[in-house]
């Protein structure tokens, strides 16, 4: 073989090498950007119900896939179980209560079971996402949680549908007007509960001696704080349709409130009847 056909072969030949490294790169990139295009559609599918630009809370910045948690059991209407990493945690709706069905002290409530099931058809088998107000745990040691399905906020939607009451948990009251507005359309409404327990809504109002039905002399202190047959705290106040049938007696723990939210940061709600 000549000079000139050794020169022609190592020509052929490092042309031969470029392509077949050209090929690799080539091949190697698509793989890069096939994985981050899926990684893309998998992100912009959860937060495709969300106003562009914002998250869920309508902050700036949208909340990262790994927020999400899946609903694995509804406990009742304002109760639930996720799973956090590997890990069950029971949550508790803030803002918000459902009448009771599986308390042991006491017995199934008006609507609870309407209420349990409409908890479990919205989120059950669901990713959601999870957001704290100011307390993190409750006393039973439930995590304290907003709940999102999207841009839903759940705690809202069922008292909007007239399966909760607004409750308020002082300090964790981030969106208490929403739940107190939701609330005033679905009783105005006659909505879930509202309509169904219509003739639960009174509490029966204890009989006690005269001396206690009136706030102390002078006080502005006008709100009454009973406590019910069943032992639920309920507070009346004017113009509720049993507040002039409630007598409050003290010796049972029952006592007068001076605001709504005085009422509210101690444990008691608003009577259902009040308009």
């Amino acid at each position: 073989m000549n000079i000139r056909s050794t020169k022609k072969l190592y020509i052929v030949s490092g042309v031969a090498i470029l392509l077949v490294g050209i090929f690799i790169g080539l091949s190697l990139g698509g793989e890069k950007n096939k994985v981050t295009s899926e990684q893309t559609a998998a992100v912009s599918s959860v937060n495709r119900a969300m106003p562009a630009g914002q998250d869920i809370a309508g902050t700036d910045i949208e909340l990262p896939l790994s927020d999400l948690v899946k609903v694995t059991r509804v406990v009742d209407g304002d109760t639930i179980d996720v799973e956090i990493d590997g890990k069950t945690e029971r949550v508790r709706y803030i803002g918000i209560d459902t009448p009771e069905t599986v308390d042991p002290r006491k017995p199934v409530q008006c609507f609870g079971v309407e209420a349990s099931k409409k908890n479990k058809e919205i989120v059950e088998g669901k990713m959601v996402r999870l957001e704290n107000d100011i307390t993190d745990r409750d006393k039973y040691g439930r995590l304290l949680r907003y709940i999102w399905l999207g841009d839903s906020l759940i705690n809202e939607e069922l008292v909007a549908q007239g399966f909760a009451h607004s409750y308020s948990y002082p300090p964790d009251v981030k969106y208490q007007d929403k739940f107190a507005a939701a609330e005033k359309n679905a009783r105005e409404n006659s909505l879930g509960l509202w309509n169904a327990c219509a003739s639960e809504m009174i509490s029966t109002p204890i009989i006690i001696p005269p001396t206690t039905e009136t706030p102390a002399s002078g006080s502005s202190c006008t709100i009454k704080g009973n406590i019910s047959s069943s032992g639920e705290k309920i507070y009346h106040v004017s113009g509720c349709g049993s507040y002039t049938k409630t007598v409050i007696d003290e010796s049972r723990g029952e006592r007068w409130f001076c605001s709504e939210a005085e009422a509210q940061s101690a444990g008691w709600r608003k009577a259902l009847n009040c308009s």
